[in-house]
């Protein structure tokens, strides 16, 4: 099959674009994760829940919120919660208001401390890999990039605690 039958309607520059997108889609989570394991015991995941909690005020946030964020099912978000919590990372809290039960997962200071100590050698992978390769042009295809979270009817604010 010929590349045209394969993405129909699609022109040569944009085949060319959505090939290359899916790439960095399909490898550039497991490059991020592989240095995060290497470097701070922890998987992409981990560490974006616990950078989550440390954005909002009082570090605390229920589990649906986080699931929200990772745009993962409940049962994945506590698996990964409950590991961060094994390593004294964060807590967790049942509650209750409105007449429900909820969960809320907070950051410890261990977990401050471990987001803080992670964050350098990770944040010169994400430099390597994306932000340099990008220059100049990191912000709008940022901007674009919030168009798809949209349209995928996810948050597009970071510090949204609800």
């Amino acid at each position: 099959m010929r590349g045209e039958e394969l993405f129909p309607g699609l022109g040569e520059g944009e085949q060319r674009a959505w090939i290359n997108l899916v790439k960095v889609l399909l490898s550039l989570p497991g490059a991020l994760e592989s240095q995060l394991l290497r470097d701070a015991d922890l998987t992409l995941l981990g560490y974006m829940i616990l950078a989550r909690l440390s954005m909002v005020p009082g570090e605390s946030l229920r589990m649906s919120q986080i699931a929200e964020m990772a745009n993962g099912s409940l049962p994945r978000i506590s698996h990964a919660v409950a590991r961060l919590e094994d390593r004294g990372w964060v807590t967790r809290e049942v509650c209750t208001g409105q007449g429900r039960r909820f969960t809320t997962a907070t950051l410890t200071e261990a977990g401050r401390a471990h987001l803080a100590a992670s964050a350098p050698a990770h944040l010169a992978t994400v430099r390597r890999l994306v932000l340099d390769p990008l220059g100049e042009d990191f912000v709008p295809v940022g901007a674009a990039v919030e168009r798809i979270v949209e349209n995928l009817g996810l948050p597009t604010e970071i510090l949204e605690s609800r």
